[in-house]
């Protein structure tokens, strides 16, 4: 007896929730950091995020599209991790909830659920937020190794603020404010409690791609075009703002290119759209790092090129077995 039935005819018992369960533990060591440089507080944001984000998404499948809650796939956690990540460590509890709406209801449930959305939930809820609030969203603790109460409040400023809003002039003051390249690859800098251990997210991307979860061709040419643009124009211009490594270990550069510019729904289906959508990510994130007001252009730059996504998926097709046309 034969079977006939429409492609594709492969069978596996990877899921979503398998899959968003092996993001989870990618995400683990970049929380665990946050927590040991952030103390108490990282922990509540996280918390917060993560249940605001799972209990909006249970109300609204539940009570909105009639349909069975999807929660169960871990989608909303991986969610609330990410915008978790993309906030300063003392975010109000209610502005952290007003974000985790803006990435679930508005981003992810109005478009009609897990892989119907068009641009990336957390990030849709980070801009959102800082749009909205943007001296909370820019004002960030100096971490304290091993605090957890955390009771020196005060504020640094990020690799990234110092870059932009210090005379590349005065050289001797950038060097004196910049912290040392272990301190970022560590973390022992202020910033986004999710983005400032570059340790903790390779750690991360190791797994994902161990695990298969992502292929590596969006954090590689995503990370490669933002360093050659520097390299270039530091070699050309001489100027401290273009220094490769500090450019590299700074902001959510890495945050961006492992876990959310990889996210399924939101990046191209084939192996050349993923290698445009890269390489416009990392052009748009040195054009805005740079040419901007905002010391930062990860989040933009991803959301910007989740628009061109269709686009870039219609034109890069892949070619129809068995014929000579795409």
């Amino acid at each position: 007896m034969l079977k006939v039935s429409t492609a594709p005819h492969f069978y596996s018992n990877i899921d979503t929730a398998h899959i968003m369960r092996d993001v989870i533990i990618a995400l683990l060591p970049a929380g665990l950091a946050a927590i040991i440089l952030f103390g108490l507080n990282a922990l509540i944001t996280i918390v917060t995020s993560v249940a605001g984000c799972v209990a909006l998404e249970y109300i609204c499948c539940r009570w909105w599209l009639k349909i069975k809650p999807t929660t169960g796939d871990f989608s909303a956690i991986v969610t609330g991790l990410l915008l978790a990540y993309n906030l300063p460590c003392n975010m109000p509890i209610w502005m952290n909830l007003i974000g985790c709406f803006a990435a679930i209801v508005i981003t992810k449930i109005a478009f009609g659920g897990i892989g119907k959305n068009l641009f990336n939930p957390a990030l849709v809820g980070r801009v959102f937020l800082f749009i909205s609030f943007p001296v909370q969203m820019t004002s960030w603790v100096k971490p304290k190794l091993w605090d957890f109460f955390n009771t020196d409040v005060s504020t640094s400023a990020t690799t990234l603020g110092i870059l932009k809003h210090t005379d590349p002039s005065e050289l001797d003051k950038i060097y004196q404010l910049l912290p040392s390249w272990s301190d970022m690859f560590i973390g022992n800098i202020g910033g986004s409690m999710g983005e400032v251990s570059a340790l903790a997210l390779l750690l991360g991307l190791f797994w994902l791609l161990y695990r298969r979860v992502i292929s590596w061709h969006i954090p590689f040419y995503y990370v490669t075009t933002f360093c050659v643009l520097n390299f270039g124009f530091w070699l050309y211009t001489g100027n401290i703002i273009f220094e490769p490594t500090t450019q590299l270990l700074s902001g959510g550069l890495f945050l961006g290119a492992f876990f959310m510019a990889t996210d399924y729904t939101t990046s191209p289906m084939s192996i050349k759209g993923k290698i445009i959508f890269a390489i416009g990510c990392g052009i748009l994130t040195f054009v805005i790092r740079q040419y901007s007001s905002y010391p930062e252009g990860v989040s933009f730059a991803i959301l910007i090129m989740n628009a061109c996504v269709p686009l870039i998926d219609k034109t890069v097709k892949p070619r129809i077995f068995g014929t000579g046309r795409k």
